[in-house]
This record gives structure tokens, C-alpha cells and sequence, in this order.
């Protein structure tokens, strides 16, 4: 079994070194000579990125002319396997993109603190606890991640309502009535690769915990055996065994499958992102800007204060294997610039960590959202282990099937978080 690892292992590694050319100074190779530099990410594919990469590059160029970027895009379902052989061989790229949280914690090892670099960045930037591990930081965030609860207004409105309810009884009563004079279920959800669980937890966890409770959780001192914590896991449970939910949640991709149901009217919300795909501007090109909304979850505790669950979402980081850290900084540095920023958001409708960039155009549902930042909170999931997380992932499909019971789960979970 051991040297099936290593050559699994062996190939992924070779597998992530030729995906973006053939050279041996290639993807998989630090930059040697320094007069090139390689990143790793997912989103320099996409062509919504174009812009916000050509800024970013530009930028750079003017400090280091003499310095070639090259980026890989590679495939997101793969990414932190290659990424994880790639630290396991001690080289591979030299900037690699980053989801907050527990992602790049659990990687801190590999990479060049970036305190020394950041410069004026820190008071420019926002969702830096992300990217933070043990009072040093490791990326510069690139966007902002929340998950906002938006909602259909043209079916809130054939329904006769207005606007989601304040409080869980009657945001469930009118989801009855929605269902009954339209057909549209109350959620679109997709949890086939386990990720709904994090947005639920997540965006209804400040309408569920205290704001003491909250607080813990985030600082890491959480109490899996809370009442309150159960709560949100019943809710889970019995939003599909209630049928709450579009069909076949674990059968379905949240990415982009339960955003296709939510954009095609066949749910009344879905528990989004802020940026760049599931979010206000994927959904206005298919409903319309004038009929997405966007609300905090329902209140469930009456001692809850519910508000915007947000981190960092992506960021740059450096590796600790690159020739020269200070250029490599330099790049996040340019990758985190406002115009290169500013290019996201208007091209993608990420909404980009630099705050100081105008969103007032981007219509209703992005002037709440940015609103509610002010206000917000980090996001619960993300103050997990990566472990725990991929575990919550696979209880959840368990719950929603009925194979597991709640107190099997929290168990579970309490164990695994304990151990890190």
C-alpha cells in the first residue's frame, strides 16, 4: 500500500508539473535563474479573469521588467491534490492561489510568511484573517467570500409576498405558500460534492448561535455538544426530509447545477457567494438585477443577531521554496492592486477586497451585500480544519439520506476538530 501511495503521489506530481509547458523550468520547477515566475490558481482559465490577469501583469512588468509570469490554471476538483504533492516534493510553483481558511492553515508550512512585504496592503485590503495562521500571514486576499441568502423576487411576488420572512416559522410558512401557487421549491441545493453543508452552516449560524457562541467558534473554542449547534444540523436534516429542498441535493452539483435551478425559478432562495460564480451578477444575466434579493438568514434564536457570514475568499501566497520571496511578493502585491481588482469586479463581479473600489452601479443586491459587510461576521465554516470540513461534507450526505442521526454527526465532528 505504501508504494501505491508513493506512486500515486509520484504522478501527481508529474501530472501538475507538465500541465503548462514542457521545459524543465516548467510549472513544476521554482524560478531558478529569477527571471521568471510561475503561478498556480483556477481562475487565469476563465475568461472573466482575462482583464483582472493582464492588469495584474502589467503591473508587475513596470517593477520587473525583466521578469516572464507564466500561470497554469488548474482544474479546481484536482487543485489541492497537486498542490499537496507538489509541497510533499518540496518545489512547484512559485504564487499559488489559496481558498481562506483551512486550505492554506494546513499548508502555512510550505509557505513564505509575507508580514515583511505587505506594505500599506493591510490597511488597503480587507479579509486578511483568512490568511492568517499563528499571528503571520501567508496570502493577500484577492476577494472577499461571504454567503448571502438570495432570493426570486418575481416568485416572492406571484405569491403575494414581499420579501423573505424575519423569523424561521414564517420564512418556512411562506416557502408553503410559494411551492403551492408557483411550484418553486424553497431552496436550491446542491450537496453531491458535500459543499452545501458549508453555506448552510454558515449562512444560518448567526441566526442560530449566540453572539458568545459565535465568537468561540470562530476563536476556535467550539462546543459541538451546544444546543444551538445541534439546532443548525436538525435544521439541515429537516429541510430535505420535509422536502424544503430541490430534488436529489446529493446527486447534485452545487457548481453550477443548483445555481442552474435557482437561475431556471425552480427554488425561491439559495444560499450563494459574494464572488465570483453563484453570486448577484451570475444570477441578475438570467433574472434580472431588479428581481434578485438578498437577505440574512431567518431568525431562529431569539438571543441571535444575524448577519453576513464573510472571510477572505481567494488570495495569493508565496511558496516557501522560491528563489526570491520579495519578488514573488511583489507579484501577489500587483495581483492585489486596485486597478487589477477593480478589473475583477466589473469583469466577473467578484467582490474584490479593496474596498475602496466603486460598487454603487452593480444594482440592488451588490449595494446590499456591500452594506452588510460592514456588519459581518466570519464565516463559520471557515474557521475549520480542511479535515473536518471534507468530513462535514460526507456526514452531510448521510443526513440528508437518513443513514446518520445528528448526535452521530456532532460526535463525529467534535472528534475530529479536537485533533485538528
Amino acid at each position: 500500500m505504501k508504494q501505491r501511495t508513493s506512486w500515486l503521489a509520484a504522478l501527481a506530481v508529474g501530472l501538475a508539473f507538465t500541465a503548462g509547458c514542457g521545459s524543465a523550468s516548467g510549472p513544476g520547477s521554482s524560478t531558478g535563474s529569477g527571471d521568471k515566475l510561475v503561478v498556480w490558481d483556477w481562475k487565469s482559465g476563465d475568461a472573466k479573469a482575462a482583464g483582472y490577469v493582464e492588469k495584474a501583469k502589467a503591473d508587475f512588468a513596470k517593477k520587473h521588467p525583466g521578469v516572464t509570469v507564466e500561470f497554469v490554471a488548474q482544474p479546481f476538483d484536482q487543485y489541492y491534490t497537486l498542490l499537496g504533492a507538489a509541497i510533499q516534493a518540496g518545489k512547484g510553483p512559485d504564487v499559488i492561489l489559496f481558498n481562506g481558511g483551512g486550505q492554506i492553515r494546513d499548508r502555512a508550512d510550505a509557505l513564505a510568511p509575507l508580514d515583511s512585504h505587505v506594505g500599506d496592503d493591510k490597511q488597503r485590503l480587507a479579509g486578511w484573517d483568512a490568511f492568517t495562521k499563528d499571528g503571520k500571514v501567508y496570502a493577500e486576499p484577492v476577494t472577499l467570500q461571504g454567503h448571502p441568502i438570495y432570493y426570486n423576487k418575481d416568485l416572492y411576488q406571484k405569491a403575494g409576498l414581499t420579501a423573505p420572512a424575519k423569523t424561521l416559522d414564517e420564512f418556512i410558512g411562506n416557502c408553503g405558500v410559494i411551492t403551492q401557487k408557483t411550484g418553486a421549491k424553497c431552496f436550491a441545493l446542491g450537496n453531491k460534492e458535500g459543499i452545501g453543508i458549508q453555506f448552510w452552516l454558515s449562512a444560518l449560524g448567526s441566526a442560530v448561535l449566540t453572539p458568545q457562541e459565535y465568537d468561540d467558534w470562530i476563536a476556535g473554542k467550539r462546543n459541538w455538544t451546544s444546543p444551538d449547534v445541534k439546532k443548525i444540523f436538525e435544521l439541515w436534516q429537516q429541510a430535505g426530509a420535509t422536502g424544503l429542498n430541490t430534488d436529489g441535493a446529493n446527486s447534485t452539483a452545487m457548481f453550477n447545477d443548483a445555481f442552474a435551478s435557482f437561475n431556471s425559478g425552480k427554488a425561491a432562495n439559495i444560499i450563494g457567494l459574494m464572488s465570483d460564480v453563484g453570486h448577484w451578477k451570475d444570477f441578475a444575466e438570467f433574472l434580472t438585477p431588479e428581481k434578485v434579493g438578498v437577505t440574512l438568514a431567518p431568525q431562529v434564536n431569539p438571543a441571535a443577531k444575524p448577519s453576513l457570514p464573510y472571510d477572505g475568499g481567494i488570495g495569493y501566497a508565496v511558496a516557501k521554496w522560491t528563489k526570491d520571496p520579495k519578488v514573488a511578493a511583489d507579484l501577489v502585491r500587483s495581483l492585489t492592486s486596485t486597478e487589477a481588482l477593480k478589473a475583477f469586479y466589473l469583469d466577473g463581479g467578484a467582490i474584490a477586497s479593496d474596498t475602496s473600489i466603486d460598487t454603487s452601479a452593480g444594482g440592488p443586491a451588490v449595494k446590499t451585500i456591500v452594506s452588510e459587510v460592514k456588519t459581518g461576521k466570519p464565516a463559520l465554516h471557515v474557521a475549520l480544519g480542511s479535515k473536518t470540513v471534507d468530513l462535514m461534507g460526507r456526514l452531510s450526505q448521510q443526513l440528508l439520506s437518513g443513514s446518520i442521526t445528528v448526535d452521530e454527526v456532532l460526535q463525529q465532528l467534535a472528534a475530529s476538530d479536537k485533533t485538528g
